[in-house]
C-alpha cells in the first residue's frame, strides 16, 4: 500500500528543509568564547554559522572542553581564538579533534601589553610604556602585513610556531591551563587592538570563503565604523573621571583599558579568575583602598562577587555595579562585544565622573581621527 501526504504537508516539510541547507552552505565557524562569535558574526554576517565554546556569562579561564567541542572543531571550516593564552585548554583540543583547517589568532599582530599585577596606572599622556601607539594607521598596516600571511599562518603546525603566545604554551603543562604567560590576554578590551581582531577574522573568512569576499570586506568596514565611533564616545566618558581614580574588580582584566582610556584598576587576584585571592594580597587591597583613591568597586559578570563584597563590607566603599570583561551577557544591553564596552564606560562615568571635569583632560589623547579613511587601504589586501 502506498502512503500519500497531502500536498500542504509536502510543502512545509519542503519548507523546513531549506534554512537545513541553507545552514551547511554557510561557513561554520567555531570561536572560543563569547566576544569572539559576536564579532565573527558582526563581519561573517549571513555567510557564516557561529558556535562558541564557551557561551556568555560563562568562563574561558576554567573552561574545560568536552568530547562534543572536539567533534564541533572537526566539522569546522574555521576555528577563531584569542590567544596568549586567554585559552590554556585550546591546543589540547586542536590536538584531540585532528583540525586541520583555517586557524585564525585574534591576537596576532596587535600592540600586546606586558603584565605586571596591580601595575595599571593610566596617566592619561603615557598609556603607551610598552611601546604601544594609538594611531589607527599602526593598527591597519598590521592589516595589510598579515593579509598575505595566511597560507601559512593559519595551517596548523606553523601557527603555533608563529605566534609568540603558543610558544609559551607549547611548553605549558595542561595541568595548570589558567597560568598566563608574560602578556596580558585581554586585549579586546581597548577599541584600537580590537581592530586587528577584527581585521583578522576578516582576512581568515577570506581565506576560508573568497566567493564571499567582498562582502566580508564590507562588513568588517561598517563594523569598524561603529567601533571607531565607539571608541570616540568612551573616550568622551572617561575624560570626565579624574586621572588619580582607581576601582577595583574581581581580577585583572582591564589592563588594555586603563592603558587606552585611563582609570586605574586594580584586583584582588591576577589574570586568571581560577587564582584565589591571598590574605596578604587582600590585605594589600584594604590598605589601597583606605590610603589611595579608590572610589568603587565593581563585580564582574563571571567572578566570584564574593570576595568584591567582602572588600565592600571591610573598607565601606561600595560596590558601583557589575563590569563585563571577559564574558558577554546572555540578555541585554552587554549582550553583544559593542554594547559591553559601551555599558562599561557608561557605568563608570555614572560611578567616577565629575561634572566639568572632562574639559581639563579631554586632551587624553582623544584629538586623533576617529574617521575611518584608514580602513580603505585594506580594501585591496586580497
Amino acid at each position: 500500500m502506498s502512503l500519500r501526504f497531502p500536498p500542504v504537508l509536502v510543502g512545509v516539510s519542503a519548507l523546513l528543509a531549506i534554512p537545513a541547507a541553507l545552514a551547511a552552505d554557510r561557513v561554520q565557524v567555531v570561536t572560543s568564547f563569547s566576544i569572539l562569535a559576536d564579532m565573527v558574526e558582526n563581519v561573517g554576517g549571513e555567510h557564516v554559522e557561529v558556535t562558541s565554546l564557551v557561551g556568555p556569562d560563562s568562563d574561558t579561564h576554567i573552561y574545560s572542553p568536552s568530547p562534543g567541542d572536539a567533534r564541533a572543531l572537526a566539522e569546522a571550516d574555521l576555528v577563531v581564538f584569542n590567544g596568549l593564552l586567554l585559552e590554556g585548554w585550546m591546543d589540547r583540543l586542536l590536538e584531540s579533534s585532528e583540525y586541520q583547517g583555517e586557524l585564525i589568532v585574534a591576537t596576532d599582530g596587535i600592540d600586546k601589553l606586558d603584565y605586571h599585577p596591580h601595575d595599571h596606572g593610566h596617566d592619561h599622556g603615557h598609556a603607551h610604556e610598552q611601546g604601544y601607539d594609538h594611531s589607527h594607521d599602526h593598527a591597519h598596516e598590521h592589516d595589510h602585513e598579515h593579509s598575505h600571511e595566511h597560507d601559512h599562518e593559519h595551517s596548523h603546525e606553523h601557527d603555533h610556531e608563529h605566534s609568540h603566545d603558543h610558544e609559551h604554551e607549547h611548553g605549558h603543562d595542561h595541568a595548570h591551563d589558567h597560568v598566563h604567560g608574560e602578556f596580558d590576554p585581554h586585549a579586546w578590551q581597548d577599541m584600537e587592538q580590537a581592530r586587528v581582531y577584527i581585521a583578522n577574522i576578516r582576512d581568515g573568512l577570506i581565506d576560508a570563503d573568497e566567493e564571499n569576499a567582498d562582502d566580508y570586506r564590507a562588513n568588517a568596514e561598517r563594523y569598524l565604523d561603529e567601533m571607531a565611533k565607539l571608541d570616540g564616545e568612551i573616550r568622551e566618558l572617561i575624560s570626565d573621571i579624574p586621572p588619580s581614580t582607581s576601582v577595583i574588580t574581581g581580577h585583572d582584566s582591564f589592563g588594555y583599558f586603563s592603558n587606552a582610556y585611563g582609570v586605574r584598576f586594580l584586583s584582588p587576584v591576577g589574570l586568571s579568575t581560577e587564582a584565589e585571592p591571598t590574605g596578604a594580597g587582600m590585605a594589600e587591597l584594604v590598605d589601597l583602598i583606605n590610603e589611595q583613591s579608590v572610589e568603587a568597586l565593581f563585580h564582574e559578570n563571571m567572578t566570584n562577587q564574593a570576595v568584591i563584597d567582602q572588600l565592600a563590607e571591610e573598607t565601606g566603599v561600595g560596590v558601583a555595579g557589575t563590569l563585563y570583561a571577559d564574558s558577554l551577557a546572555s540578555k541585554g544591553e552587554a549582550s553583544t562585544y559593542l554594547g559591553m564596552m559601551r555599558h562599561n564606560a557608561e557605568l563608570l562615568h555614572e560611578a567616577l565622573a565629575q561634572p566639568g571635569h572632562g574639559e581639563t583632560v579631554a586632551e587624553h589623547d582623544h584629538t586623533h581621527d576617529h574617521g575611518h579613511d584608514h580602513d580603505h587601504e585594506h580594501e585591496h589586501s586580497h
